[in-house]
């Protein structure tokens, strides 16, 4: 098994026992929870069905829980007629308030749970979401609250004697420094002592989950020539022996989650429970997001919830048997979401409702039962130019001031659409966006811009140039 390139950090000595011990078992809620796949419900799009069909839809796919990401009250009331386990989320803009002042950790329980409590099955509250992925000295206050408001949430929850609702927070991969092997997991410098020790200790105190977005598309992509698109899918004969433990894996999940059990252990917590709050795989992307495609999407899912189903619990090589609690990433694909093409391409329902693939949620349906997809072209890295474009039907008022921005970074970005210049002619709005987006995206891609320009840009292998007018291109 050919090591993952995001995974190659500095090997840290463990020894093979030091992860023998398998999270709390006689945990019903552990059981419970992981009995039954949940989805993660965002709304970041303008094309999505109202709460009441959404949630109608949740049903129809048979999720035992949903994930929010706030505590919408339509919604909750909605949740209410319903058997599912709800989660809600305390928003990163308010960790710091709710940290500071028990008050405000009391009104935020009243107003977002006791309305719901117990109709609506709440079962956990999440403070924040991948809180320690950002790193702005106003991040870094958030960070110092995080703990100190999950703890203010409990309290207000136990003194209005709710005991049944589970506080956590979802943390991404990038909170460890060394994740491959996975005996060498350990959390960065940076949050080790001053955050993990205390979030682990409160974890730890109040029987709660270490809930993680995991997405093994990610480490797999970044070299797809030499890494096995099989083990990330769970299609793999081959495996990866773990030289300090002997732990074999057969997949880049259980990797990934063992990582992190081993960064618990070196701080002086092997048992805490793992959630996965977020994991999936794109169904659609940008020309350079290698593999992120229908079929791939599909297998992925349809191994996890076979992998997370299975009874009894299959857990992972350092924690065999134990029961992971699991949520996939996400209903719809969300329009509205910044960044790359895959950013917006993980849902498994169209916005009408019907799948963008057949997927079972019990994990009981065989693969074969399943309707033939098209065949992937995008399972290798493209190669050739690239260009960015605006896309059909756009606003022109929208696409004009997409046009003032692009052109507004750097004199030399629009140079050529000066009256005159080689690109003036057709003098169009949606011509002119179109040669800035490519102009600027060529010019600043290194620095992490993406061809998005708020919805307006799509990429294209197409030239959209003429003899006269040279588009710029990114070279893949």
């Amino acid at each position: 098994m050919t090591p993952f390139a995001l995974f190659l950090f500095t090997l840290l000595a463990l020894s093979s026992s030091c992860c023998s011990a398998i999270g709390p078992q006689n945990n019903r809620t552990v059981l419970a929870l992981a009995s039954r796949i949940g989805i993660n419900y965002g709304k970041l799009g303008n094309n999505l069905p109202f709460p009441y069909q959404s949630i109608n839809l949740i049903k129809t796919i048979k999720a035992g829980h949903v994930k929010l990401y706030d505590a919408d009250p339509e919604t909750l009331k909605l949740l209410s007629t319903t058997n599912l386990y709800v989660t809600i989320m305390v928003p990163n803009n308010q960790i710091i308030s709710i940290g500071a002042d028990q008050a405000a950790a009391d009104n935020w329980v009243a107003t977002n749970v006791l309305p719901f409590h117990p109709q609506t099955r709440i079962r956990f509250v999440l403070v924040g979401n991948e809180v320690l992925s950002y790193s702005s000295d106003q991040d870094k206050q958030i960070w110092a609250n995080l703990v100190p408001a999950m703890r203010k949430v409990v309290n207000s929850l136990r003194a209005r004697g709710i005991h049944n609702i589970k506080v956590g927070t979802p943390l991404a991969m990038d909170a460890l420094r060394s994740s491959f092997p996975p005996s060498s997991g350990t959390f960065r410098e940076d949050i080790a002592v001053p955050v993990m020790l205390p979030l682990l200790k409160f974890l730890n105190g109040t029987n709660s989950f270490f809930f993680l977005d995991v997405y093994p598309y990610f480490p797999w992509s970044t070299d797809p020539v030499n890494n096995h698109l099989d083990f990330a899918l769970f299609e793999s004969n081959s495996t990866y022996t773990d030289p300090q433990t002997g732990l074999v894996y057969t997949n880049l999940l259980d990797q990934m989650l063992d990582s992190v059990i081993f960064a618990m252990t070196k701080l002086g917590y092997p048992n805490i429970s793992l959630a996965i709050s977020e994991t999936g795989w794109p169904n659609d992307g940008d020309i350079h997001e290698t593999g992120a495609n229908i079929v791939n999407a599909a297998t992925y899912n349809r191994n996890l919830i076979k992998k997370m189903t299975a009874n009894p619990p299959l857990g992972t090589p350092a924690r065999r048997g134990a029961p992971i609690p699991t949520f996939l990433f996400s209903l719809f694909n969300e329009n509205q979401k910044p960044g790359s093409g895959t950013e917006r391409h993980w849902g498994i329902l169209n916005p009408d409702g019907t799948p963008i693939y057949d997927i079972d949620f019990s994990g009981r349906r065989s693969f074969s039962g399943f309707d033939s997809l098209p065949k992937p072209s995008n399972n290798v890295p493209f190669k050739g130019n690239v260009w960015c474009v605006a896309v059909d039907g756009a606003d022109e008022a929208e696409l004009g001031q997409a046009l003032n921005f692009a052109c507004g970074r750097s004199n030399a970005t629009c140079a050529a659409l000066a009256p005159g210049g080689e690109c003036y002619a057709p003098v169009t709005v949606t011509w002119h966006a179109s040669y800035a987006f490519s102009s600027y995206w060529a010019q600043f891609r290194n620095q992490s811009s993406q061809c998005y320009f708020n919805g307006l840009a799509r990429e294209t292998t197409t030239n959209p140039g003429n003899e006269r007018c040279k588009f710029p291109s990114v070279t893949l």
